[in-house]
């Protein structure tokens, strides 16, 4: 049987949004999508590109700076892995958001990276709301605490919170965890007084759950472009 194309695939996902938003009440234009690109070709990017898609996120610096020079200049990059803080400054200049700020010495190094580039930066802090050791990011109980200082880095601009949920076969079992994350965006509304509009959770195997509990950044790579397929 042939594979699906990237554009049927990306047809099949967005009735399944749509589906999962019409369940909770929400409008499918809340979820924006990122077309997780690593690891996949300039010619698997120019095709979800031309499917639609405008949005790409890489988890490698280096990887981000080839595919920003041979991809199609209106594709918005955004930063999705566990970033060095030797990498910030390209990642400044190269990506117009960054999803895991893991840490206080990352947070202060992409400050710096910015003021060197005279840039501000739209970024998401990451929280490890499972607690497992392989993952990154802050605690939960930890976050709320940490919210003013690095609210206070006048380069950076906290847009919201961004979690992966551990594997399971079962979508269903991430649900506490985005569940979680979505009760802690609005404690730290409360404490900043001010909206911290965005939720990046989800991914192929669990995307649905995560916009049932209020996820706008879904972040999709094998269930849009199928598996990596290397240069």
């Amino acid at each position: 049987m042939k594979p699906m194309s990237i554009a049927e695939n990306l047809k099949h996902i967005r009735q399944r949004i749509a589906a999962a938003c019409d369940r909770v009440g929400r409008d499918p234009q809340e979820v924006a999508l990122v077309a997780v690109s690593k690891g996949h070709t300039p010619a698997s990017i120019l095709e979800a590109f031309e499917a639609g898609l405008t949005v790409f996120g890489e988890n490698k610096v280096q990887e981000l700076k080839l595919k920003v020079g041979q991809c199609p200049g209106e594709i918005r990059w955004e930063f999705i892995g566990h970033l060095q803080t030797n990498k910030c400054r390209e990642a400044v200049r190269h990506a117009r958001l960054v999803h895991g700020v893991n840490s206080d010495r990352l947070a202060k190094a992409l400050n710096t990276a910015c003021e060197k580039l005279s840039k501000t930066l739209p970024v998401l802090i990451e929280v490890n709301v499972s607690g497992e050791a392989a993952k990154y990011g802050f605690r939960p109980d930890e976050v709320l605490e940490k919210l003013l200082p690095l609210n206070a880095l006048d380069q950076l601009e906290i847009h919201g919170f961004m979690t992966m949920a551990p594997w399971s076969k079962a979508a269903e079992n991430a649900r506490p965890h985005f569940r979680r994350l979505k009760h802690l965006q609005q404690a730290a509304e409360d404490l900043l007084g001010a909206p911290l509009p965005e939720l990046s959770m989800g991914m192929s195997g669990d995307f649905e759950v995560a916009i049932e509990e209020g996820a706008t950044i879904i972040r999709l790579g094998t269930v849009l472009f199928g598996e990596q397929k290397r240069r």
